[in-house]
């Protein structure tokens, strides 16, 4: 059987006058314009902490996404997706008492919010509310642990707290892909619910992702 290219040792040539060559999968007739995109990807499909590293890497050269605001250190907030990382989160979540059941049987959400912690209070037992009412598991929240000594007033003003909620998947649920179903609908009847209710600052809360698969 004839073996795969290995891309990755292709040189990427570029002449002045006709921009860079083909090469492997590159092919310049597929560039175009963007804003404030990067894709990284281990060609094999190896999971890598290299592959994130290069992908922050590339987040702190883009300046921004779409905007960015009068003052230099104040962005429109750019950040990077990735896999759900399950070795990371097996070790941390241990540390905080939360046991997480394997790959593809729980699932990681990002929520951002304000710090009033009486709404943020709230705000947890609604969402676990939904999620068990949903027939799945609230397994438990994680702090982010941020660094902001590299922001602008203008961010700092705006700055939000950020958790990790961990939901297992439901003993009903047959398969990951419907897994993912259910989790994107409890995504949408928890912002359904904040605008409905009357929690304070229930607008400030926002859940960039809620997934088996992604983060």
């Amino acid at each position: 059987m004839k073996s795969q290219t290995d891309t990755s040792r292709i040189p990427i040539t570029t002449d002045s006058a006709e921009g860079p060559k083909a090469a492997g999968l590159y092919d310049p007739a597929h560039e175009h314009d963007s804003c404030g995109v990067g894709f990284l990807v281990h060609l094999k499909g190896q999971r890598s902490h290299k592959v994130i590293d290069d992908g922050i890497t590339a987040l702190e050269h883009l300046e921004h996404r779409g905007a960015c605001g009068c003052e230099v250190n104040t962005g429109d907030g750019a950040g990077i997706l990735i896999q759900v990382p399950h070795d990371f989160f097996s070790r941390v979540c241990a540390q905080e008492g939360i046991r997480l059941p394997a790959p593809d049987h729980y699932g990681v959400g990002l929520i951002f919010m304000p710090k009033n912690k009486k709404a943020q209070r709230e705000v947890f037992r609604l969402l676990q509310n939904i999620v068990e009412e949903d027939g799945q598991h609230f397994l438990g929240l994680r702090r982010v642990p941020t660094n902001n000594s590299m922001l602008g007033a203008t961010a700092l003003a705006a700055e939000p707290d950020m958790y990790h909620v961990f939901i297992g998947r439901g003993d009903h649920v047959p398969d990951l892909d419907a897994f993912e179903r259910r989790l994107f609908i409890i995504r949408r009847v928890f912002r359904n619910a904040l605008d409905r209710g009357d929690i304070k600052e229930a607008q400030s809360f926002y859940v960039p992702s809620l997934s088996a698969k992604t983060l």
